[in-house]
């Protein structure tokens, strides 16, 4: 077995198709079926106008994802841009920002798959989710990839169901789609930090960077493939269901597509979109704990973290130990937490990730036309993760403050040696 510490590479099987449906797997599903409604509860009428500036960000992020990847085709994503662009310390931050943050969405998306599986029982639901999708990632990538390519096949088929009925019928009034800022300007900002939530899922393409056939060509299509499908999915859902309930029976809704087609006419429909809710939030796990596996696998390898978890399975090709230990993990999160807690603490997280990857694509090339998008990317990644609830604030400054803490200690052991 390989021993803990060295540097065993993954085996590179994923092509341009694969790495685009694993980005797809972590998008589709997670904003649609948990954000929109806190999101409209935040913007009132400006929900669209959110869900635009969280494109927006999320676009300038991708790209100085893609052209970093196509440098540093590792595993581990901006915790290695930032290691070889700006240092070490940035390098971790962004590691850490990236466990923590991306941790509680799995969480996240594990409760979902509880809530619309078997509402009395979510929790138990969830952590069984969490065991058995793990198990999938242990036998390997190319299993991963396969299974998310049939969810996001199943999912795409649902909403596109959701918006034909909701747009189709009676109820649908294009007066609720009017733009405003009923919630005013940090209602709007609100939501853009709430919806970024749902964007974040091209990451897993860079983080996968070491098991990608021809990674500097291919990961710099895939990402932006995947964040345009996204976001084409997400602003024609929010217009379908927004034309059905507006903004104040949306912000209301525990279920908003449910909801929506309901009030469309079409009760029928209602089991098959809760199917597809529960298909889409194991989508999203799934490739949610491909991606933390493989930051916490770079990291270990490194000693940020223990080094027993860089070990990678002699037959399975895969971070075995790492992706065992952030399965255990989620599921304590999954049997513990609340779903929207854990989006706001979530998106704090991956925006401060987002922001050292931006930092790190500003050093590229000193060509202003060539900083725009970086500097864009920063600047929204900051603003919206202060615009986040108060609590969600505070306690992922708290842990990143802890991260931070852990980082001195180790600097300050190392040195004594």
């Amino acid at each position: 077995m390989t021993q803990p510490g060295s540097r065993a590479e993954l085996r590179r099987t994923l092509g341009l198709g694969d790495a685009v449906v694993i980005g797809l797997g972590s998008m589709i599903g997670a904003g649609v079926f948990v954000a929109l409604a806190p999101a409209a509860q935040a913007a009132g009428s400006g929900l669209l106008l959110g869900l635009a500036l969280a494109a927006l960000v999320a676009y300038c992020n991708a790209m100085s994802s893609a052209r970093l990847a196509a440098l540093y085709p590792a595993s581990g994503g901006t915790y290695v841009y930032g290691r070889e662009r700006l240092g070490a310390f940035w390098g971790y931050l962004a590691g850490w920002s990236f466990v923590v943050g991306k941790t509680a969405s799995c969480a996240a998306m594990a409760l979902t798959v509880g809530a619309y599986v078997w509402p009395a029982h979510t929790h138990a639901v969830a952590v069984a989710a969490v065991v058995a999708l793990t198990a999938v990632n242990y036998g390997g990538i190319q299993k991963s990839a396969w299974l998310t390519r049939a969810i996001v096949a199943v999912v795409l088929a649902v909403l596109a169901s959701v918006l034909v009925v909701c747009l189709g019928s009676d109820a649908s009034d294009d007066g609720r789609l009017d733009i405003g800022v009923s919630g005013g300007v940090g209602g709007v900002l609100t939501a853009a930090g709430l919806l970024f939530f749902a964007f974040a899922g091209y990451a897993r393409i860079a983080t996968l960077g070491e098991e990608v056939r021809d990674p500097a060509r291919t990961i710099p299509r895939a990402i932006p493939l995947a964040l345009g499908i996204a976001l084409v999915v997400y602003a024609g859902v929010a217009v379908a269901v927004l034309s059905v309930l507006g903004p104040g029976d949306l912000g209301r809704a525990a279920a908003p597509l449910a909801d929506a087609v309901r009030a469309a006419g079409v009760p029928g429909l209602v089991p098959v979109v809760r199917v597809g809710a529960a298909v889409a939030a194991l989508g999203s796990l799934l490739a949610l704990i491909l991606g933390v596996s493989r930051t916490t696998l770079a990291m270990a390898r490194d000693r940020y973290l223990p080094g027993a978890l860089a070990a990678v399975h002699p037959r399975f090709q895969v971070p075995h130990r790492a992706e065992l230990a952030v399965g255990a993990v989620v599921a304590v999160l999954a049997a513990t937490v609340d779903v929207r807690g854990a989006i706001g603490f979530s998106s704090f997280g991956v925006l401060t990730y987002y922001a050292v990857a931006n930092a790190s694509a500003w050093t590229l090339d000193p060509a202003p036309v060539r900083r725009a998008l970086p500097a864009v990317g920063l600047l929204g990644c900051v603003v919206l993760a202060f615009a986040l609830p108060g609590t969600s604030v505070a306690v992922g400054a708290g842990v990143l403050a802890v991260g931070v803490l852990a980082y001195a200690v180790r600097r300050r052991r190392a040195g004594t040696r």
